[in-house]
């Protein structure tokens, strides 16, 4: 903030670290897809099948099914599904929405919530990135190399803590290699070829087996160009929705037949337009409760040029992790599971020819899980895991801007650092039909703001002003009351989250199953939503996190520091998972105490584009809702699948409804398979959304339809080639996700035909 021209000071990066750090899935029962995970089933794999449905997870070793579901997304209907970003790759499957933001990022939206209530995995180790901190952040992983990916979904409590208060999503890879090869080299390649947004993708793997060692190494390349989009949008191309990215990894494992250990190295970099992205709104301040987007005093536009630049986002992740599981290393221990991860996460945003921000999180990462023998008929694991992160980026959009002349202020970037320990417990029994599963996590966390360098940069003539004045100390004198300020504003904040759950599955018939599961779940605010102050242009407003609400304004009501979102939830699914006719439909209920959410102020429109003034507050809230399929097999060729989500919230004590929140959706789907054919067509209609928040607008709702053809030419031993076409808004609808903070300037894509060739030996 600058307080007059003579003392202009430079914005500061904020750091943060994703506290609530989440490595392991448990092991449990698929929701009615008849798919294989691509990893096979060895003695030596940490899997467990479950109707022919491999789940990567905790081995527990009693073979029980948990109170909470889970989804597998694996095989070709993983494979022809696969899009650029995890939410479009997950984008329609039951419960499912995504928090788009173009051809470049995207978020999965699980039961009417995204990051930082769910929680992203790589092979059960938390993947730390910026997606939390802002819509417009990519989620780093390309679904091109993955093997399968888990949702589990519902409360998820217990070894999981509150950061997957609506779920966790774990993406399984084979970069650490959990098994020798069978015939001593195995590997997949695939190229594909998108008509609406000319992609050309390339990916590729390969695995070798030397004596007890085995070698992996795998790489991608995508590129898109701005994609199509409906002519009543107003153009034929979304502008600023291009794509491109590539990632490798390599990686190396020791086996026994006791199990394995290895580590792996993987880099991903990608550059990505930002769709509807201004920096019209970069003037934008506060005085007090009033919003004000016009350029005066000491405010002014940090970019002063015309609005007319691409912006877009350039990133690279570096990451390494070290994975271990391993059978009878100590005694009463069945299994010991080991994960170990280093992210080095850096990206700029730029604006034409500046770089006007730049995001980091640089963070270290243990979990050990110990899965104990049988005592007194429970099987189980404990743990413990231990985070050190350090983010910076928030509230920072003036990097381009030099330090002013004669100007005084903190100079730099102001980092968050996170410290988080949990420890974990889950144990299962089962007693005649019924299985019951307990689980609990306790976490301690705190976060400190370290403070940037204070600088003053003034003449020699303005010196002597300020010594005449202040005296020989006139430079303490000055920094002293910025240092005091920066204190005040920027708090240690220290959480004790405590997760619980408890869960039963009765097993009342052959096939058939109802799980009951209760949950007390506690999480703590992230960083943005506790230090956020300053514009998101991105989302076009002007946040003010938790603990600046008093700095902001004397009529804002203070927000104590230690504030936890609470949510007590009922989750009752019922499952038949046998015979030509499977199921699996969830009801849910969630109440939260201090759900922590971003409320309107105000809305200023003097630049042309809207710009609100929010405001992170805690109230009251709870979500109920709906989400299930039934699939029902017509012949021994093919297979007729329904399914439908639906969510409703309430909002205590709040004039408003809660923002983005995804409208209901129903569909069907028809597989057909027969030979080295296969075929799917798939329509599902999303209603309108017109429970909206203050600063949202009614969403129209719109169908979609998808098609998938595709042959497989078998070759010798497991060799095959996959020739494949997936259309998707066959009906070149125009589709605006409610969900989206940028619906309006980001909608879905309009008709596209990917071609695809996959290739495994």
């Amino acid at each position: 903030m600058r307080d007059l021209k003579l003392v202009a000071t430079k914005p500061k990066k904020l750091k943060l670290t994703l506290a609530a750090s989440i490595l392991a899935l448990l092991s449990s029962q698929a929701t009615g897809q008849e798919t294989t995970a691509a990893a096979p089933e060895t003695a030596d794999d940490e899997t467990w099948r479950i109707d022919e449905v491999v789940v990567h997870g905790l081995r527990l070793g009693d073979g029980t099914n948990p109170a909470i579901p889970l989804q597998v997304l694996s095989g070709d209907e993983f494979a022809h599904r696969r899009q650029g970003t995890l939410g479009e790759t997950l984008e329609g499957l039951p419960g499912i929405h995504m928090d788009k933001f173009g051809g470049g990022a995207s978020r999965p939206v699980i039961r009417g919530q995204t990051v930082p209530r769910i929680e992203i995995l790589s092979d059960s180790a938390t993947v730390f990135d910026a997606s939390s901190a802002s819509p417009d952040h990519a989620i780093t992983t390309d679904p091109l190399l993955l093997d399968a990916i888990e949702i589990l979904r519902g409360p998820a409590a217990a070894i999981y803590g509150g950061n997957a208060q609506n779920g966790a999503i774990n993406l399984i890879d084979s970069k650490v290699p959990k098994a020798l090869p069978e015939d001593g080299l195995d590997g997949a390649t695939e190229l594909r070829y998108g008509t609406g947004d000319e992609e050309t993708s390339l990916a590729a793997r390969a695995t070798l087996g030397l004596a007890i060692f085995a070698f992996h190494a795998e790489g991608s390349s995508h590129d898109s160009d701005d994609y199509d989009v409906p002519g009543v949008y107003g153009s034929d191309e979304l502008r600023d929705s291009f794509a491109s990215s590539s990632s490798y990894s390599v990686g190396a494992s020791w086996i026994t037949g006791k199990g394995y250990a290895g580590v792996a190295y993987t880099v991903q970099d990608a550059e990505y337009g930002l769709p509807g992205h201004s920096h019209k709104n970069a003037v934008c301040h506060t005085h007090g409760t009033d919003l004000h987007c016009a350029a005066h005093g000491g405010f002014e536009d940090p970019f002063g040029s015309p609005d007319d630049h691409t912006a877009l986002i350039d990133l690279r992740s570096e990451r390494v992790d070290v994975r271990a599981d391993y059978e009878g290393l100590l005694p009463w221990i069945d299994r010991t599971r080991v994960r170990l991860s280093y992210t080095d996460y850096a990206h700029d945003e730029i604006d034409g020819p500046s770089t006007f921000a730049q995001y980091a999180n640089e963070v270290y990462n243990g979990r050990i899980e110990l899965t104990h023998m049988p005592v007194f008929g429970f099987t189980g694991i404990f743990g413990v895991e231990y985070t050190d992160g350090t983010f910076r980026g928030i509230n920072v959009n003036d990097l381009h801007e030099d330090f002013p002349e004669n100007g005084w202020g903190f100079d730099g970037e102001s980092d968050y650092k996170t410290e988080n320990v949990g420890i974990f417990l889950n144990e299962r029994r089962s007693i005649g039909k019924v299985d019951f599963e307990i689980g609990a996590r306790k976490d301690w966390r705190e976060i400190d703001v370290t403070m940037p360098e204070f600088r003053i940069q003034l003449s020699p003539q303005h010196q002597q002003i300020f010594q005449n004045f202040y005296g020989d100390g006139w430079r303490d004198v000055i920094a002293s009351s910025y240092i005091d300020r920066f204190i005040d504003n920027h708090p240690s904040v220290e959480s004790e989250p405590l997760s619980a759950s408890v869960g039963a599955t009765w097993n009342y018939a052959e096939g058939y199953s109802a799980a009951l599961s209760l949950s007390h779940t506690e999480r703590a605010p992230s960083v943005r939503e506790l230090y956020a102050y300053g514009n998101n242009l991105a989302t076009n407003s002007y946040e003010v996190g938790l603990v600046n609400a008093k700095r902001a304004s004397s009529q804002f009501p203070e927000s104590p520091n230690d504030v936890l979102e609470t949510a007590n939830s009922i989750n009752l699914t019922f499952r038949k998972f046998e015979g030509p006719t499977h199921f699996e439909i969830s009801v849910f209920h969630q109440d939260f105490e201090d759900y922590v959410f971003a409320r309107l102020i105000e809305t200023d429109s003097e630049t042309g584009l809207p710009h609100n003034y929010l405001l992170y507050v805690a109230a009251d809230a709870a979500f109920t809702g709906i989400d299930g399929q039934l699939s029902h097999q017509l012949t021994p060729a093919s297979t007729l699948t329904v399914f439908g989500d639906y969510v409703h919230t309430e909002l205590s004590g709040e004039d408003d409804n809660l923002p983005r929140i995804p409208p209901a959706r129903f569909g069907a789907r028809y597989d057909w398979a027969k030979g080295p054919l296969k075929a799917d067509v798939e329509l599902y209609r999303t209603l309108d959304q017109d429970r909206f928040a203050s600063y949202e607008t009614e969403t129209e709702g719109y169908d979609m339809l998808n098609a998938t053809l595709a042959y497989t030419l078998e070759r010798s031993g497991s060799n095959s080639v996959e020739f494949y076409v997936r259309g998707t808004n066959l009906l070149d609808e125009l589709a605006l996700v409610h969900t989206s903070f940028v619906k309006d300037q980001s909608p879905l894509r309009g008709r596209n035909f990917v071609f695809g060739i996959r290739q495994e030996f």
